[in-house]
């Protein structure tokens, strides 16, 4: 494992219609200082982490916090990642007052949200004011660009399993499952027999959040590590005898759904389709390994 991603908060200045996390301005669940050290030291303890990602909800909504969360990393020897929607970049002297501090303290990675899921298009939005600002800081940046789905058939994206994403299609979990499967084109459930873009047997990076969480993929839960150090949960992590992990890492939903007999449609967009929906279907018989409910779109 090389990565440990902060979802920093789940609070969002914005509900898009493809976020995984159901993160919106109504919703809780934001890391303090005290818990932000407790990660990074077992971080530390891990012994091959890489990589830190402060992601969201939107991580900016808590700039202080934030900017000691890298300052800490950055002391540990962990290059740094952050992922934003650039909010604050309303003008290219506003960019440059929220992103100096991250060029100053060496933010190794900026991925900027810049598609039509957050700004219209070819409008001269902040993400776009924000990647022209952090090139000029020389901070090296990435934009995010997920496309809307198509009617026809779906391109499954081109990341590598375990990688941030950074572009190709929307996923289908959370709340892109309620608002973008309409009228999509769909595959038979016997055909969903492996998880295409989280290698859950060895995985390389995690997500954790302010509840404890520490996610395999978002509300697949390796454990809670506010009831066992992240580093002794990552030291134990054996697919095989996770309950739900073990059965995707085996034959996919369609497994799962066989493993624990519970009732399905004949069609999905694709996995993740499948997957999220079948979970959510178990989410009181595995609340440990299911959560938290409101990445499910409950409360």
């Amino acid at each position: 494992m090389t990565g440990i991603h902060f979802l920093l908060t789940y609070t969002c200045n914005l509900v898009c219609d493809h976020c995984f996390l159901y993160s919106s301005p109504n919703v809780g669940g934001t890391f303090t200082l005290r818990k932000v050290r407790q990660v990074l030291d077992e971080a530390r303890k891990i012994g091959t982490i890489d990589w830190i990602y402060f992601e969201g909800g939107e991580p900016f909504l808590f700039y202080p916090l934030l900017l000691k969360g890298i300052s800490l990393s950055r002391e540990m020897g962990f290059k740094v990642g952050v992922v934003t929607n650039a909010y604050g970049a309303i003008s290219e002297e506003d960019a440059e007052l929220w992103l100096e501090p991250l060029a100053d303290l060496g933010v190794s990675l900026l991925s900027i949200s810049d598609d039509s899921f957050h700004y219209a298009e070819g409008e001269d939005s902040p993400a776009k004011c924000a990647l022209a600002v952090a090139e000029r800081l020389r901070i090296p940046t990435a934009p995010i660009c997920i496309e809307n789905p198509a009617v026809q058939a779906l391109e499954a994206s081109k990341q590598e399993k375990g990688q941030p994403v950074l572009g190709g299609g929307v996923m289908f979990k959370g709340r892109a499952v309620e608002k973008l499967t309409a009228g999509l084109s769909r595959r038979p459930w016997q055909e969903l027999i492996e998880c295409p873009y989280e290698d859950l047997k060895n995985p390389s990076r995690v997500h954790v959040d302010a509840y404890g969480h520490v996610h395999l993929c978002q509300g697949l839960s390796m454990g809670n590590m506010w009831e066992t150090p992240l580093s002794m949960l990552v030291k134990n992590y054996d697919a095989g005898s996770h309950p739900i992990c073990g059965p995707l890492v085996k034959g996919g939903p369609a497994l799962l759904a066989k493993q624990y007999d519970v009732e399905h449609e004949e069609e999905y967009v694709d996995e993740c389709h499948f997957c999220y929906l079948i979970r959510l279907a178990l989410l009181d018989k595995f609340p440990q390994y299911l959560a938290p409910r409101q990445v499910y779109g409950l409360e």
